[in-house]
């Protein structure tokens, strides 16, 4: 059973999503935060594919903050790596706040451009 907060972020998702969808020039930069960790996924919707990943998976040691900005980081350099340099931000129905945005800084330091 979903509680009233994850039910109005699934909503807020869905709104977002009939905007914007990833391309195979510009993919989308779809990010996920749990508890615990974030990850981070670049797609290509029109073949519904997965580009690039990255996780917090491993970084317990570091404040959560950090995590995440090393994760933002770390997913531009696999994306550049790919041949992919301008990505659609997709904050998945969360606030651009916190986790969400040190992504994103950590994205745009690492070279991604959106």
């Amino acid at each position: 059973m979903t509680t009233k907060k994850e039910q109005r972020r699934i909503k807020i998702k869905y709104r977002v999503r009939n905007k914007i969808s990833g391309t195979t020039e510009r993919p989308r930069m779809s990010v996920f935060r749990s508890n615990k960790q974030i990850y981070v996924q670049i797609i290509n919707d029109e073949t519904a594919s997965t580009l690039v990943a990255a996780s917090s998976l491993g970084m317990e040691a570091m404040p959560k903050k950090e995590q995440a900005a090393k994760v933002g980081e770390l997913v531009a350099q696999k994306a550049l790596e790919a041949g992919i340099t301008t990505v659609v931000f997709d904050r998945n129905g969360y606030l651009y706040h916190g986790r969400v945005k040190e992504v994103a800084e950590g994205a745009r330091k690492g070279g991604l451009k959106f």
